[in-house]
């Protein structure tokens, strides 16, 4: 084997970006990227909104610590806020709830104290609390947390509030069902009913007190590729086929062929595609097709949606220390299933938005946030119809018909034909066992031809920080360590 190996990373996103720097870094010098469209970043998605700089994809650094690579390459490149440096934001564990100063408005057109959902929002944290211990457990009473926190509810309620008036009841659930919708947001799930019991405490938090990029979480990506050589990305090369070879050991054991016919020879290749274009291509995407414990792992685990919208107003209708505002129908008891027509009801999945802060730079802008089957039919939906929707939300929630909207803009991702959704989370059956299949190169250990042709990197193949920019940078140097070690083996 040659000690220069050809090597070929399918996708440009920050885990194939990663990768490859690794590589290159560590000598290798035939490394190629090809990305399928016309930008590096992926999910990392900065744009403009007025005159802000906006997150249209990755938002936060979720646990900005020394454990976390994304909070350690960005302080690297200079592009955090001191305030996210000192000592004690690094040493905060908001355990994946960042402590945000909440405004509680209601469809009846009323804002409550905070304290007034005060005793929703313990229950519900203490049940997702009880339901990552599960884990440890083992054994689970139902399969998905949506179940199990439905299961929950009622006896828990008729223990706690059975002193409480049936209004202040109703409060208290129609709190919880807003909470349920805000998991699915953090999720990325239609519903928590799609979330598997059993798996949801594989994931895990890093402590930090979330913070976001100043300049534009694409500053990271700029800073990484540039230190790669400028010729290293193809662009615009989509990726119709990997060839790999279960049999004779053959030169060059990888060939994958692109959209345009053209095809590139390869000792290796590194696929770190979005889980949900996977799913979607999985079929075709490899020939021969993948071992059939591996596209059953690929089916089992969740991709969902999760959007945002933008929405900037000429002054703002919420509290100056406001971080985050929930939106409480009062109709709804988290104990019904809601078989609302997505198509006239969508808005209803909403489950509040946050503040971009600081107002001395963003204006009065707040980010949406709409999970799920809602959330993919809002993008197919013109800019004028998602801002009559949020301003007929916006007058129904603060009983003020004079507040309307200067703009919106919301994202895409479940209509991007390269990511087809958001991020993964673990689907009801779905078991550590699957993210270790998701994990494993091809061919498979035992195979008489040549070793590690196609390894698989992103953020829906880390065993516990899938679904975020750090869990796809880990993943991302899991691979190219892989080859790294193989070589310096090989040489012994």
């Amino acid at each position: 084997m040659s000690m220069s190996p050809k090597i070929v990373v399918v996708g440009c996103g920050i885990s194939g970006i990663c990768a490859a720097r690794k590589l290159v870094q560590s000598g290798f010098t035939d490394v190629k990227i090809l990305e399928a469209t016309a930008r590096g970043g992926g999910r990392i998605k900065t744009g403009r909104f007025g005159n802000s700089i906006i997150e249209i994809g990755a938002n936060w650094i979720h646990g900005p610590s020394e454990e976390n690579p994304v909070f350690c390459l960005a302080r690297q490149y200079g592009l955090l806020d001191p305030e996210a440096l000192n000592p004690e934001n690094q040493a905060m564990d908001i355990k994946g709830h960042p402590p945000w100063v909440p405004n509680v408005f209601t469809s009846s057109g009323r804002k409550l104290n905070a304290e007034d959902v005060y005793p929703a929002q313990d229950m519900f944290v203490e049940l997702l609390s009880d339901i990552s211990d599960l884990h440890t457990q083992g054994g689970e009473p139902c399969p998905s947390v949506g179940e199990f926190i439905r299961s929950e509810v009622p006896q828990r309620v008729a223990e706690r509030w059975k002193d409480d008036d049936a209004t202040t009841r109703s409060l208290q659930m129609s709190a919880i069902s807003n909470l349920l919708k805000a998991e699915c947001c953090v999720n990325g799930t239609h519903s928590m009913d799609e979330v598997g019991l059993a798996s949801y405490g594989l994931y895990k938090t890093l402590p930090g007190l979330d913070c976001t990029f100043p300049g534009g979480y694409e500053g990271l990506v700029k800073n990484l590729m540039s230190e790669l050589p400028s010729d290293l990305v193809i662009f615009n090369k989509p990726v119709r086929c990997v060839h790999w070879t279960q049999s004779e050991p053959r030169e060059n054991a990888v060939i994958v062929e692109c959209d345009d016919g053209e095809r590139f020879t390869a000792d290796h290749v590194i696929v770190t595609v979005p889980l949900g274009y996977l799913k979607k291509h999985q079929a075709t995407l490899f020939r021969p097709p993948l071992p059939l414990h591996k596209m059953h792992s690929v089916q089992r685990l969740g991709f969902g949606t999760n959007n945002k919208i933008f929405v900037e107003f000429d002054s703002p209708w919420w509290d100056a220390e406001c971080d985050a505002i929930y939106l409480l129908w009062e109709d709804e008891d988290v104990l019904e299933q809601q078989r609302t027509d997505v198509h006239s009801s969508w808005i209803r999945k909403l489950f509040g938005f946050t503040v971009l802060k600081p107002t001395e730079k963003y204006g009065h802008v707040l980010c949406g946030w709409i999970a799920g089957h809602e959330s993919e039919h809002m993008e197919t939906l013109s800019e004028v119809e998602v801002t009559r929707a949020i301003t007929q939300l916006v007058h129904q929630f603060t009983g003020n018909p004079t507040i309307t909207p200067k703009r919106t803009l919301h994202s895409q991702w479940f209509h991007d034909p390269w990511t087809c959704g958001s991020y993964s989370y673990p689907a009801i059956g779905c078991s550590a066992q699957d993210l270790e299949n998701m994990i494993e190169p091809l061919p498979t250990k035992g195979s008489q031809s040549r070793p590690l042709q196609v390894l698989f990197a992103g953020e829906a193949t880390h065993p516990c920080y899938y679904s975020t920019v750090h869990g796809a940078i880990l993943a991302g140097w899991r691979e190219a360590d892989r080859l790294i070690s193989h070589y310096s083996k090989s040489k012994l």
